[in-house]
């Protein structure tokens, strides 16, 4: 994944901070992602959510909101009315780079804020909400005890997560009279909910009246136990995975075919969980899991390096196989392949012991094979790839990045 800073003009003519983070392979869809109530776009569940989505080939466009994180302007003087507007620029931004967005991700009241500016945004084909409120004003429960203040004096500094935020009275009575009720039952996309039960900021019935007023095709997944901040890594690659899963139903994620001969090209692997051993193993079209075991202080979402390595001989042996009896018309129907790796202790030629790693493959063939098929098969099966390059030494070389 690599990043792209991008400034764009919001609402009110502020310069708005944005990050673009963009697929190591080409751009197959687009992401806006728009960030909970006075958050920012570096929210650890935007990371994680926006590093599975690009792991799939998404460009993902976070941004902070006027007078949040990075972006200029003056957040006491913006209203929900002015934070879709926001968001209908932004989209605006990445169409101008060719990069309409097709997918709207909303979190908190930057869920309510999408579940509005879908209407105004042609190029979106689904809508992702995660802990959202039905009704806007529910954000005010937030700072009832100063609601008073903010209509006598026009505006009120709160405390708001630990830090001061300054409330206007324009955004009171601006989310008071919003109602998203019409928004979304004419929504005309994709919907899918994502609400914890326990959320205590926002609760579990606001998921509810969305999914009620909302028309097919619209699905709803619980969060579990999840706070409403989605803070718990666990919890925010699982919204990550349902939603990258989900999307990809009503998105084309179909990657543009390599030319004839082109190299398999890059396989990159980073880190998911630096606290642990969890690895994002992405090429230009996949993605996958690597971990440890638990007893060896991983999680156990993916399979080890030996079991990549082991798969990898496994798979080109089946194909290998495939391949010679399709040629040969020969009744195979299935096969099977087990592989099993160790290092063993090993006698070398000058009489000192070594340790060499041994694979043992056990190859089932099923169908109405003669035994002479099934011999010549089973010579076939030194002959994939994998097999030879792991019987054979091989040079390594590596370079440090800049």
């Amino acid at each position: 994944m690599s990043m792209e800073k991008l400034t764009f003009t919001g609402h009110s003519g502020d310069p708005l901070a944005g990050r673009l983070d963009l697929p190591d392979g080409p751009v197959l869809a687009t992401a806006l992602f728009a960030h909970c109530f006075t958050c920012s776009k570096d929210i650890p569940a935007a990371k994680r959510i926006s590093q599975r989505l690009t792991a799939m080939g998404f460009a993902v466009l976070r941004f902070d909101f006027t007078g949040l994180g990075h972006s200029e302007g003056e957040f006491e003087n913006t209203t929900f009315s002015s934070n879709v507007r926001d968001l209908v620029l932004a989209s605006e931004e990445l169409t101008k780079r060719g990069m309409a967005p097709d997918l709207l991700i909303g979190h908190s009241l930057g869920g309510a804020a999408v579940l509005r500016a879908a209407e105004q945004l042609p190029s979106v084909k689904a809508v992702t909400t995660i802990g959202a409120p039905f009704d806007p004003d529910h954000v005010t429960h937030n700072f009832a005890d100063a609601l008073d203040d903010i209509k006598a004096q026009g505006v009120c500094e709160v405390q708001l997560g630990g830090r001061p935020i300054r409330i206007g009275r324009d955004f009171v009575e601006n989310v008071s009279a919003e109602k998203l009720g019409p928004s979304i039952s004419n929504l005309k996309r994709a919907l899918l909910v994502l609400h914890a039960p326990l959320d205590d900021i926002v609760g579990i019935e606001n998921a509810t009246q969305i999914f009620l007023h909302a028309k097919h095709p619209k699905s709803f997944i619980t969060l579990c136990d999840a706070d409403h901040l989605i803070t718990r890594p666990a919890d925010a690659e699982y919204a990550a995975d349902v939603i990258s899963a989900w999307a990809t139903k009503y998105i084309d994620l179909r990657p543009p075919a390599p030319p004839i001969g082109a190299p398999e090209g890059i396989v990159r692997v980073a880190e998911a969980d630096p606290e642990g051993f969890l690895q994002d193993v992405n090429t230009r079209e996949h993605h996958a899991y690597a971990d440890e075991p638990l007893a060896y202080g991983g999680t156990n979402k993916g399979m080890t390096p030996y079991g990549f390595l082991s798969a990898g001989l496994g798979a080109c042996t089946s194909m290998t196989i495939r391949m010679y009896a399709r040629r040969k018309k020969w009744p195979l129907t299935k096969v099977t392949v087990d592989i099993k790796h160790d290092a063993m202790h090993a006698q070398d030629a000058d009489g000192g012991h070594s340790k060499i790693d041994t694979f043992e493959r056990k190859i089932h063939l099923e169908g109405d094979l003669t035994e002479e098929q099934r011999a010549r098969l089973l010579e076939i099966a030194d002959k994939c790839p994998v097999h030879k390059t792991l019987e054979s030494s091989s040079e390594i070389k590596t370079i440090l990045a800049d």
